[in-house]
């Protein structure tokens, strides 16, 4: 386990580079970890798909896959693919503060 000042915080991160704890992230941290993979600004749409992944992890205990995503979230794939390029669940996952989607290589 590794950690990193982001936002002000101490943030605990997994082997995988995932973040340990879900409930050490917030907002701020969200902005500064999708800004690391390329993905600035955080636009209306991203957020839909943040919030989507956060409330289905508290329900589901895992980040949801990309079918789930588009499904349950209603965003198209092609949409999806814009948002989060080259892996979008496991981008989402990341950003969302949360662990590495059971599936994603």
């Amino acid at each position: 386990m590794t950690t990193k000042e982001i936002a002000g915080k101490t943030i605990h991160f997994d082997d995988s580079g995932f973040m340990a704890d879900a409930k050490e992230w917030n907002n701020e941290v969200a902005v500064e970890l999708a800004a690391e993979i390329g993905i600035n600004p955080l636009t209306e749409m991203h957020w839909q798909v943040i919030e989507f992944c956060r409330q289905d992890f508290l329900a589901n205990g895992d980040a949801p896959n990309v079918r789930r995503i588009t499904k349950q979230a209603g965003i198209p794939t092609k949409q999806l693919y814009k948002l989060f390029p080259k892996g979008p669940a496991k981008k989402a996952a990341y950003v969302s503060g949360l662990k590495k989607p059971t599936g994603c290589i």
